[in-house]
């Protein structure tokens, strides 16, 4: 070949070349763009599905009170690598991802050995997934395996690993990883199928727990136990293969029996729960003052209770703490699934009626206005206020008592009398001050009733206006949600200090029940008209413990007294808080403390309404019309004005005032008469001071 063709024939091969580089080169840049615009196609990471979790509520301490299953059924509990027994992830790091810390998503050698296995077994033998890789997988599950699955998947893992650190990307694992059924992630299989939290775990728990989610649904534990056994016990003997375990340790792990049925997950305190999870704006992890294990344990007083009261009876128990208001057990019913006793209706937030456990408030503001002392002298003996005539609960009369024997026997006719002269009024507005919301019937005003039972309130508000007792006078507002500020600023007023001092030591010395020691709870009970309530209320220095016992219908059930039925509840609580009783506050200053003997002489005996009051004189005023109890009707006929109330009085040194409620309504004319108008219906106290400071009361009701 002469030297031109030769130099012709190489350039038609240059050309050739270059042709070749070019169309190479093209289809690189066209494989690459398509590469990079299917990637681009891929859009962003789905870790919306990852946030998508089950509603949990813990208590004060993170222990888990109740998880609710998501929309679609699953059971996809919260939870961090932090949380888990560290055994468990180092026996799955070393099984399913040894390099999960030194790889970027993607690990050449373990996808290297499982090409190298499939060629040479013919199937897969492993998958040379990593754990990035897996969690990409489970959050875009696949329907069929493929290599183009494959090569998304290993995309995916790239981007989470520039996107996320290790620890994120094995807490998503760790919450995404099916255990079979309707459960993801390894908290939920933790408490589905060995009881607890996965805090702590052994060796053979961890390895199950490894060699679940390779195959979640022909390993379900209960329905094929003895596949899961053969599983976890490949995964221990890999344990010995690569010296992270001993040959003993692992013998002793496969001794183990692997759970064959599935656990009910965890529902404590479920009233508070329901309620919690009612909130608008609530997140997917809620946090109560509850704490589960005092709740666990009166959840199971209730019910122990509840089955020796009978089948329609309910039990409501609330736990408060005094300092804080953090309410640290609720018991809404003793069982929320018994259909019988009602158990979804919580009666903890019932209205009831409250029975004779508004009269320590009725004593305490006596105390506080200075009418009586506990060692005041008082009488029980039968007595109207017009058509209502108060009797004892057995029917009998005690005489002349102290205030403090009163209130300790929860005598009825002294707790009117020391009402009546308090005024129904003010106790329910001093209530409602304090907290408390009192309901009373349609159309009626607060009345004597009210003082045993004649109202209705709740357990709670009930529980919340003791706690003014060993606070000495204020109230906190109970809360049961841990994100809600702690107490109240704004402390309310029940009383003054020295009377609940004096309340709180007067209901320290009432007579416990059987199962009670003397001395050590101040408390009260009650029992509404009818026997369809029964109440106990106590407290030391630390809790406040409130127990409600009846039907929720409110039927009545002959025989259910607070005494009987309640108080034997409250002292068990108390007991079962696992706490000694800590003592109340010492007297405040200038508290008296004295015998009946010493006290001052206004102080010694409590004088009621109608009762005159002398000053060493015989001609002390007393009223003659109205008479003390008398119902007066004022109304005109038609529409006009109410017809003038006339008060009559005879003796008494003038100039001799009319105060009707407290409020000066003029004085006396010659004939001792004098024409009032009247407040309005409903009960009124009429009273008539002379010159000397004698006077008289009465109390009317007007209609």
């Amino acid at each position: 070949m002469s030297e031109a063709a030769a130099i012709v024939t190489r350039a038609r091969k240059r050309r050739r070349w270059r042709i070749a580089a070019i169309g190479a080169g093209g289809t690189l840049a066209l494989l690459l763009a398509s590469a990079l615009a299917w990637v681009v196609s891929l859009g962003p990471l789905p870790l919306d599905e990852a946030k998508q979790v089950s509603t949990t509520v813990v208590d004060r301490n993170g222990r888990l009170l109740r998880a609710y299953a998501m929309d679609d059924g699953r059971w996809r509990l919260p939870v961090r690598n932090s949380e888990v027994d560290p055994a468990y992830v180092n026996v799955l790091l070393a099984f399913e991802d040894k390099r999960f810390h030194a790889h970027h998503g993607v690990d050449p050698v373990a996808l290297g050995r499982a090409a190298w296995q499939f060629a040479s077994h013919g199937r897969i033998v492993s998958g040379g997934s990593t754990i990035t890789m897996q969690v990409a997988r489970l959050l875009e599950p696949r329907r069929e395996r493929s290599m183009a699955a494959k090569l998304k998947q290993i995309v995916r893992a790239i981007q989470l690993e520039r996107a996320l650190s290790k620890d994120e990307i094995l807490d998503l694992y760790l919450v995404l990883a099916p255990f079979g059924g309707n459960l993801e992630g390894v908290r939920a299989a933790t408490i589905a199928y060995f009881g607890k939290e996965p805090k702590r775990l052994s060796l053979a728990e961890a390895a199950l727990l490894v060699a679940l989610p390779q195959s979640p649904e022909m390993r379900r534990l209960d329905r094929y136990p003895e596949a899961a056994r053969k599983a976890r016990d490949r995964v221990l003997e890999r344990m010995v293969e690569t010296g992270r375990a001993s040959h003993d340790d692992v013998e002793h792990a496969k001794a183990e029996t692997v759970p064959r049925l599935r656990r009910p997950m965890p529902i404590l305190a479920p009233h508070a729960t329901d309620q919690a999870v009612a909130r608008p704006g609530r997140g997917s992890h809620i946090s109560l003052t509850l704490d589960s294990n005092l709740q666990r344990t009166l959840e199971a007083l209730a019910r122990d209770r509840a089955t020796a009261l009978g089948p329609d009876i309910s039990i409501g128990i609330i736990v408060a703490d005094n300092a804080s208001g953090d309410i640290l057990a609720r018991i809404g019913s003793p069982d929320y699934f018994n259909e019988r006793r009602a158990g979804q209706v919580d009666m903890t937030r019932a209205v009831r009626s409250p029975g004779s456990t508004l009269k320590p408030f009725i004593y305490g503001l006596a105390i506080e206005d200075g009418f009586v002392h506990p060692e005041s002298l008082i009488d029980d003996r039968p007595i109207r206020y017009g058509s209502y005539a108060p009797e004892n609960f057995d029917m009998t009369f005690q005489g002349t008592v102290t205030v403090r024997k009163a209130l300790q026997l929860s005598l009825n006719v002294p707790a009117i009398a020391l009402l009546d002269r308090v005024g129904p009024h003010r106790l329910t507005a001093r209530i409602r001050e304090a907290g408390g919301d009192l309901i009373l019937p349609k159309d009626e005003t607060p009345g004597l009733a009210m003082g045993l039972g004649g109202v209705g309130i709740t357990l709670t508000d009930l529980v919340r206006l003791y706690t003014g007792f060993p606070r000495l006078g204020t109230t906190v507002r109970l809360r049961e949600r841990a994100d809600e500020a702690q107490g109240d600023t704004a402390q309310r007023r029940l009383m003054d200090a020295t009377a609940a001092w004096h309340i709180g030591h007067v209901l320290m010395g009432t007579p416990p029940p059987e199962n009670g020691v003397h001395n050590r709870i101040a408390f009260k009970t009650g029992t509404s008209y009818g026997y369809r309530d029964a109440w106990s209320v106590g407290f030391d220095g630390r809790y406040t413990i409130g127990v409600w016992v009846g039907r929720p219908d409110g039927a009545p059930v002959p025989g259910l007294l607070g005494r009987t039925a309640a108080a034997p509840i409250l002292f068990d609580a108390f007991a079962r808080t696992g706490k000694i009783p800590l003592g109340l506050s010492s007297p405040p200053r200038g508290t008296l403390i004295a015998a009946t003997a010493r006290l001052p002489l206004p102080l010694k005996r409590f004088r009621p309404v109608g009762e005159l009051v002398r000053n060493g004189d015989d001609r002390a005023p007393k009223i003659q019309f109205p008479l003390n109890g008398s119902r007066l009707d004022v109304q005109a006929e038609g529409e006009g004005k109410a017809l003038p109330l006339a008060v009559k009085v005879a003796g008494g040194i003038p100039p001799m005032t009319v105060l009707v409620n407290g409020l000066t309504a003029g004085e006396l004319d010659s004939r001792r008469q004098r024409l009032i108008d009247p407040p309005g219906p409903g009960f009124v106290r009429l009273t008539v001071m002379d010159a000397t400071g004698a006077a008289d009361t009465v109390v009317v009701r007007l209609q």
